[in-house]
Protein backbone atom coordinates (compact mmCIF):
# COMPACT_ATOMS: atom_id res chain seq x y z
CA UNK A 1 0.00 0.00 0.00
CA UNK A 2 1.45 3.45 -1.00
CA UNK A 3 2.25 6.28 1.49
CA UNK A 4 -0.71 8.30 2.05
CA UNK A 5 -0.75 12.49 2.80
CA UNK A 6 -3.90 13.06 4.40
CA UNK A 7 -5.24 17.09 4.09
CA UNK A 8 -8.45 18.50 6.08
CA UNK A 9 -8.83 21.60 4.14
CA UNK A 10 -10.83 24.99 4.98
CA UNK A 11 -13.63 25.93 2.68
CA UNK A 12 -12.49 28.13 -0.69
CA UNK A 13 -12.88 28.51 -4.00
CA UNK A 14 -14.02 26.00 -6.91
CA UNK A 15 -11.10 27.11 -8.77
CA UNK A 16 -8.38 26.69 -5.84
CA UNK A 17 -10.03 23.41 -5.50
CA UNK A 18 -10.21 22.14 -9.01
CA UNK A 19 -6.37 23.43 -9.15
CA UNK A 20 -5.18 21.53 -5.96
CA UNK A 21 -6.92 18.43 -6.73
CA UNK A 22 -4.93 18.90 -10.43
CA UNK A 23 -1.92 19.62 -8.41
CA UNK A 24 -2.10 16.43 -6.21
CA UNK A 25 -2.56 14.09 -9.46
CA UNK A 26 0.69 15.70 -11.00
CA UNK A 27 2.69 14.73 -7.51
CA UNK A 28 1.10 11.26 -7.32
CA UNK A 29 2.09 11.02 -11.51
CA UNK A 30 5.59 12.13 -9.87
CA UNK A 31 6.73 9.82 -7.23
CA UNK A 32 -17.03 26.73 1.08
CA UNK A 33 -18.04 28.65 -1.41
CA UNK A 34 -20.89 28.02 -3.33
CA UNK A 35 -19.98 26.50 -6.90
CA UNK A 36 -21.56 24.95 -9.55
CA UNK A 37 -18.90 22.18 -11.57
CA UNK A 38 -19.11 20.72 -14.99
CA UNK A 39 -17.29 18.11 -15.94
CA UNK A 40 -14.45 17.75 -17.70
CA UNK A 41 -16.06 16.83 -21.18
CA UNK A 42 -19.69 18.39 -20.40
CA UNK A 43 -21.14 20.15 -23.18
CA UNK A 44 -21.92 23.09 -20.87
CA UNK A 45 -22.50 26.01 -23.37
CA UNK A 46 -25.49 24.30 -25.06
CA UNK A 47 -27.03 22.41 -22.06
CA UNK A 48 -27.00 25.46 -19.03
CA UNK A 49 -28.06 29.10 -19.31
CA UNK A 50 -24.82 31.02 -18.71
CA UNK A 51 -26.89 34.17 -19.24
CA UNK A 52 -29.17 32.95 -16.23
CA UNK A 53 -26.22 31.34 -14.14
CA UNK A 54 -24.73 35.04 -14.56
CA UNK A 55 -27.66 36.92 -13.41
CA UNK A 56 -28.05 34.67 -9.89
CA UNK A 57 -24.58 35.10 -9.37
CA UNK A 58 -23.42 31.74 -9.63
CA UNK A 59 -19.85 30.72 -9.04
CA UNK A 60 -19.16 28.13 -11.85
CA UNK A 61 -15.87 25.75 -12.83
CA UNK A 62 -14.93 23.00 -14.96
CA UNK A 63 -13.05 19.88 -13.00
CA UNK A 64 -10.08 17.76 -14.53
CA UNK A 65 -12.28 14.90 -14.20
CA UNK A 66 -15.36 13.96 -16.68
CA UNK A 67 -18.98 13.10 -15.18
CA UNK A 68 -21.65 15.71 -14.82
CA UNK A 69 -22.28 19.24 -12.99
CA UNK A 70 -22.81 19.54 -9.24
CA UNK A 71 -23.55 22.28 -6.95
CA UNK A 72 -21.23 22.56 -4.53
CA UNK A 73 -22.78 23.57 -1.50
CA UNK A 74 -23.66 22.11 1.75
CA UNK A 75 -20.99 18.86 1.33
CA UNK A 76 -18.11 17.62 2.11
CA UNK A 77 -15.50 17.49 -0.70
CA UNK A 78 -12.94 14.43 -0.68
CA UNK A 79 -9.93 13.87 -3.73
CA UNK A 80 -7.96 10.76 -3.56
CA UNK A 81 -4.59 10.92 -5.80
CA UNK A 82 -1.98 8.39 -5.67
CA UNK A 83 -0.05 5.90 -8.38
CA UNK A 84 -2.86 4.23 -10.54
CA UNK A 85 -2.07 0.39 -9.24
CA UNK A 86 -2.86 1.56 -5.65
CA UNK A 87 -6.57 -0.30 -5.92
CA UNK A 88 -6.45 -2.34 -8.70
CA UNK A 89 -8.26 -1.13 -12.36
CA UNK A 90 -10.11 2.44 -12.16
CA UNK A 91 -13.14 0.40 -11.79
CA UNK A 92 -11.81 -1.44 -8.87
CA UNK A 93 -10.59 1.97 -7.53
CA UNK A 94 -14.01 3.72 -7.87
CA UNK A 95 -15.93 0.75 -6.11
CA UNK A 96 -13.05 1.06 -2.89
CA UNK A 97 -12.85 4.61 -2.36
CA UNK A 98 -17.09 4.22 -2.31
CA UNK A 99 -16.91 1.11 0.13
CA UNK A 100 -14.49 3.24 2.17
CA UNK A 101 -17.30 6.56 2.16
CA UNK A 102 -19.93 4.19 2.69
CA UNK A 103 -17.93 2.82 5.82
CA UNK A 104 -17.64 6.09 7.31
CA UNK A 105 -20.84 7.04 6.81
CA UNK A 106 -22.18 3.77 8.30
CA UNK A 107 -19.42 4.82 11.21
CA UNK A 108 -22.18 7.50 11.81
CA UNK A 109 -25.46 5.75 11.69
CA UNK A 110 -26.60 6.40 8.22
CA UNK A 111 -28.11 3.34 5.80
CA UNK A 112 -26.13 3.52 2.68
CA UNK A 113 -24.79 0.67 0.37
CA UNK A 114 -23.03 0.92 -2.95
CA UNK A 115 -25.31 0.61 -6.23
CA UNK A 116 -25.46 -1.56 -8.44
CA UNK A 117 -23.35 -2.17 -11.61
CA UNK A 118 -24.89 -0.64 -14.59
CA UNK A 119 -23.76 1.28 -17.82
CA UNK A 120 -22.87 5.03 -16.73
CA UNK A 121 -24.90 7.75 -18.53
CA UNK A 122 -23.25 9.87 -21.21
CA UNK A 123 -22.19 13.88 -20.34
CA UNK A 124 -25.25 14.95 -21.58
CA UNK A 125 -27.68 13.07 -19.50
CA UNK A 126 -28.36 15.36 -17.07
CA UNK A 127 -26.77 16.75 -13.45
CA UNK A 128 -24.66 14.22 -11.80
CA UNK A 129 -27.16 13.24 -9.21
CA UNK A 130 -30.03 12.98 -11.28
CA UNK A 131 -28.83 9.04 -12.15
CA UNK A 132 -25.97 6.53 -9.98
CA UNK A 133 -23.67 4.59 -11.43
CA UNK A 134 -22.46 1.63 -10.20
CA UNK A 135 -20.28 1.45 -7.08
CA UNK A 136 -21.33 4.84 -6.11
CA UNK A 137 -23.32 5.62 -2.44
CA UNK A 138 -26.34 5.40 -2.23
CA UNK A 139 -29.07 5.78 0.82
CA UNK A 140 -30.61 2.24 1.85
CA UNK A 141 -34.54 3.96 1.09
CA UNK A 142 -33.18 5.37 -2.39
CA UNK A 143 -31.20 8.60 -3.39
CA UNK A 144 -27.38 9.37 -4.40
CA UNK A 145 -25.70 10.39 -1.36
CA UNK A 146 -21.90 10.80 -3.41
CA UNK A 147 -21.35 11.83 -6.56
CA UNK A 148 -17.45 10.91 -7.88
CA UNK A 149 -15.44 11.70 -10.78
CA UNK A 150 -12.32 10.26 -12.10
CA UNK A 151 -9.69 10.91 -14.81
CA UNK A 152 -5.95 8.89 -14.89
CA UNK A 153 -3.19 10.80 -15.33
CA UNK A 154 0.80 9.46 -16.58
CA UNK A 155 0.42 6.41 -13.78
CA UNK A 156 -1.40 8.30 -11.75
CA UNK A 157 -5.15 8.52 -10.78
CA UNK A 158 -7.30 11.31 -9.52
CA UNK A 159 -11.26 10.67 -7.95
CA UNK A 160 -12.54 13.51 -5.93
CA UNK A 161 -16.54 13.81 -5.33
CA UNK A 162 -19.31 15.49 -3.18
CA UNK A 163 -20.62 13.59 -0.07
CA UNK A 164 -24.33 15.59 0.54
CA UNK A 165 -24.52 16.99 3.81
CA UNK A 166 -27.83 18.14 2.42
CA UNK A 167 -29.68 17.84 -0.59
CA UNK A 168 -30.02 21.02 -2.68
CA UNK A 169 -29.00 19.57 -6.14
CA UNK A 170 -32.31 20.94 -7.47
CA UNK A 171 -29.95 24.39 -8.71
CA UNK A 172 -28.64 22.26 -11.27
CA UNK A 173 -31.95 21.77 -12.89
CA UNK A 174 -32.92 25.38 -12.29
CA UNK A 175 -30.21 26.45 -14.95
CA UNK A 176 -30.67 23.60 -17.12
CA UNK A 177 -31.59 24.56 -21.01
CA UNK A 178 -35.01 22.49 -21.77
CA UNK A 179 -35.87 19.73 -19.50
CA UNK A 180 -33.70 18.19 -16.61
CA UNK A 181 -34.39 15.11 -14.89
CA UNK A 182 -35.12 15.85 -11.59
CA UNK A 183 -32.15 14.72 -8.70
CA UNK A 184 -32.02 11.98 -6.57
CA UNK A 185 -30.00 12.92 -4.31
CA UNK A 186 -30.48 12.51 -0.35
CA UNK A 187 -28.22 14.57 1.85
CA UNK A 188 -26.91 12.84 5.07
CA UNK A 189 -29.22 15.04 7.13
CA UNK A 190 -31.86 13.06 5.91
CA UNK A 191 -30.06 9.99 7.16
CA UNK A 192 -28.24 10.83 10.98
CA UNK A 193 -28.87 13.22 13.75
CA UNK A 194 -28.42 16.72 13.22
CA UNK A 195 -24.91 16.91 14.74
CA UNK A 196 -23.69 14.09 12.51
CA UNK A 197 -24.46 15.38 9.26
CA UNK A 198 -22.16 18.58 10.21
CA UNK A 199 -19.01 18.93 8.17
CA UNK A 200 -16.44 18.43 11.43
CA UNK A 201 -18.58 15.10 11.93
CA UNK A 202 -18.63 13.86 8.49
CA UNK A 203 -14.96 14.50 7.82
CA UNK A 204 -13.57 13.47 10.53
CA UNK A 205 -15.18 10.33 10.25
CA UNK A 206 -13.49 9.88 6.79
CA UNK A 207 -10.40 10.48 7.83
CA UNK A 208 -10.75 7.64 10.36
CA UNK A 209 -12.25 4.96 8.06
CA UNK A 210 -9.32 6.14 5.59
CA UNK A 211 -6.92 5.48 8.13
CA UNK A 212 -8.12 2.32 9.54
CA UNK A 213 -8.86 1.20 6.24
CA UNK A 214 -6.18 2.06 4.36
CA UNK A 215 -3.19 2.29 7.12
CA UNK A 216 -3.68 6.77 6.16
CA UNK A 217 -2.09 9.02 8.78
CA UNK A 218 -3.97 9.28 11.68
CA UNK A 219 -2.98 13.14 11.78
CA UNK A 220 -3.77 15.37 9.02
CA UNK A 221 -0.26 16.90 7.16
CA UNK A 222 0.81 19.71 5.67
CA UNK A 223 0.15 20.50 1.98
CA UNK A 224 3.91 20.13 0.55
CA UNK A 225 5.35 23.28 -1.15
CA UNK A 226 5.98 21.94 -4.28
CA UNK A 227 2.39 20.82 -4.77
CA UNK A 228 0.55 24.39 -3.33
CA UNK A 229 2.78 26.11 -5.92
CA UNK A 230 1.61 23.95 -8.48
CA UNK A 231 -2.14 24.43 -7.50
CA UNK A 232 -0.71 28.30 -7.29
CA UNK A 233 0.24 28.23 -11.02
CA UNK A 234 -2.98 26.51 -12.49
CA UNK A 235 -5.86 28.17 -10.08
CA UNK A 236 -5.63 30.90 -13.21
CA UNK A 237 -6.71 28.11 -15.72
CA UNK A 238 -9.68 26.88 -13.58
CA UNK A 239 -10.95 30.51 -12.53
CA UNK A 240 -10.58 31.86 -17.03
CA UNK A 241 -14.34 31.59 -18.26
CA UNK A 242 -12.20 30.41 -21.32
CA UNK A 243 -11.68 26.88 -20.04
CA UNK A 244 -14.60 26.93 -18.01
CA UNK A 245 -17.19 27.58 -21.15
CA UNK A 246 -14.82 25.89 -23.71
CA UNK A 247 -17.78 23.83 -24.83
Amino acid sequence: MSEWLVLVDDPASGAWNMALDAALLQAAERDGVRTLSFGRNEPALRRYDRGLISARGLAVVRRPTGGRAVWHHREVTYAVAAPADTFGSLRDTYKEIHAMLAGALGSLGAAVLLAADRPADGVGFGACFASAAGGEVMALRGGKVVGSAQVRGDGAFLQHGSVLLAADQDVVAGVTVGDAAAPSATGLDALVPPERAEWNAVSAAIHRTAAERWGAPAAAGALPPATRQAAERLVATYADPAWTWRR
